[in-house]
């Protein structure tokens, strides 16, 4: 197991090193210059177009709103990657790489944006009436290329539903470990993957607009209570809070980090939990936003933008210091370990515990969501019946499995599969950037003469492979 994961370790380095960063980086930087920033400039609109009421349909089905598509998003992105990630991120590349994560973030909402106004604009109505889409779909549709979106499609599947989850079971179990100390793992570990994995059966046999009302009540509980007790920790700790902000920035560009080539593993860690965290470019976002019923799609794209600030700038900037300012010994210690360690040496053994079930509600709902991105992107490759359950039934057996695995393992194998996945959605969505960016200029165009955007086909009747956004009659005039 050790070589194994010493070949993992060795594939991931060079591959984050010299391909992956330099892409993430390139085009996060790219989007941000032709969009003229964005996720800073309409970040009230963001505010704005999250709170918007979905209106109903004619036929009287529900449909998915922009907040129940954040959600579904965020249940995704804020997982174990905002604990456990940005505990092993500290202990791997120091305090520095809570700097490149906020760097990663700044420059990913652009890519956010990109990716999700696409999705929502070549998304597809499904036999129920709820729509989907993603990168599979624009690839196909857009790039014309179907080789390409099974590709994505078959990856996605396996890196969220499978590989994604058993790292979220893996979590749970760890933590839960941590908070009973004295439980004998060899029965432990196995019950509690079988636990995990009757409810995540019970919660996704519902369908998406089931996971939609599951995850709307989920991710602000789980994220009140997790800021909650590190406002706590961090206000008990604040005179050390002056040394955690200079340790974060000496960290990133420190002469003493430079010469012992410290700086480098801030950057690659930064940026690796970064995406992990907050999926920014990585594909996985868009199959949430394209299943909102909204009015134009530059709508999601700054919805999706928004949820990256949300994971990281709150939940992960959290768990940094709920870490840093208690001044742990990083040697030997990673993952949620050092999270729950940290709340219990200023808070008491109760916030251990407390941690346990905030990680249970985390993780159970990145499982909801990850379900999610496998299923949609399923029904991209086939239509067969047996297929879907088939899925399910493998990724209720991931949970059991991650359950029982190494905790070094199983993040190792994330990175792989999330390396892969983000490389093909980012070499699709760069030549397609110029269509977001003309969605962006016809949204802010409507906003200035005083109208609610709303996007029809015939506004861009050049764009091929567009099906839901029929002509209507009407113009709404925004709310004063």
């Amino acid at each position: 197991m050790d070589t194994l994961d010493s070949l993992i370790v060795s594939v991931n380095d060079h591959f984050w090193t010299y391909l992956l960063i330099p892409l993430v980086v390139g085009a996060g930087l790219y989007f941000t210059v032709r969009s003229r920033g964005v996720q800073l400039r309409l970040l009230p609109e963001m505010f704005r177009v999250v709170k918007e009421k979905t209106p109903p349909r004619a036929d009287g089905r529900k449909q998915v709103s922009s907040f129940g598509a954040f959600t579904i998003s965020a249940a995704a992105r804020v997982g174990t990657g905002n604990i456990a990630g940005v505990a092993t991120a500290i202990t791997l590349g120091g305090a520095g790489a809570v700097f490149w994560m906020w760097m990663m973030a700044l420059i990913g909402a652009a890519s956010a944006f990109v990716e999700s106004a696409l999705a929502q604009l070549y998304k597809v109505r499904g036999a129920t009436g709820a729509y989907r889409g993603g990168p599979a779909y624009y690839m196909q549709r857009a790039l014309g290329k179907r080789w390409l979106g099974v590709l994505f499609a078959v990856t996605i599947t396996v890196t969220f539903g499978l590989v994604f989850n058993a790292v979220q079971a893996n979590t749970i179990s760890a933590v839960a470990t941590g908070s009973l100390p004295e439980t004998d793992t060899a029965w432990f570990g196995p019950v509690t993957g079988l636990l995990l994995a009757a409810l995540l059966g019970l919660a996704v046999f519902g369908g998406v607009r089931r996971i939609s009302s599951v995850t709307t009540v989920l991710v602000p509980v789980m994220a009140v209570v997790y800021l909650l007790l590190g406002a706590a920790v961090v206000l008990l700790n604040i005179t050390e809070f002056p040394r955690v902000l200079a340790d974060i920035v000496g960290g990133a560009f420190g002469l003493r980090e430079l010469a012992a080539g410290g700086i480098g593993a801030a950057i690659q860690q930064g940026i690796r939990r970064g995406m992990f965290s907050n999926e920014a470019g990585l594909g996985s976002a868009p199959n949430a936003g394209a299943a909102a019923e909204v009015s134009h799609p530059v709508k999601q794209g700054l919805v999706q933008s928004l949820g990256v600030f949300f994971d990281t700038m709150l939940v992960c900037t959290m768990t940094a210091f709920i870490v840093l300012v208690t001044n742990p010994e990083l040697s030997g210690r990673q993952g949620a370990d050092l999270t729950q360690t940290a709340l219990s040496d200023t808070l008491g053994a109760w916030a251990g515990h407390v941690l346990t079930v905030v990680v249970f509600m985390l993780a159970f709902s990145s499982m909801i969501g990850n379900y999610y991105y496998g299923e949609t992107n399923i029904q991209f490759i086939t239509r067969k019946r047996w297929v879907l359950p088939g899925y399910r039934v493998l990724v209720l057996s991931a949970v059991v499995l991650g359950s029982l695995g190494s905790v070094s393992v199983v993040w190792n194998v994330a990175d792989v599969f999330m390396g892969f996945m983000a490389l093909v959605n980012l070499l699709a969505i760069l030549p397609l950037s110029a269509i977001a960016f003309r969605l962006l200029d016809d949204y802010l165009a409507q906003r200035r003469a005083g109208l609610e955007p709303v996007f029809t086909r015939d506004r861009m009747p050049d764009l091929k492979g567009v099906q839901c956004w029929d002509p209507v009659r009407t113009t709404v005039r925004a709310p004063a």
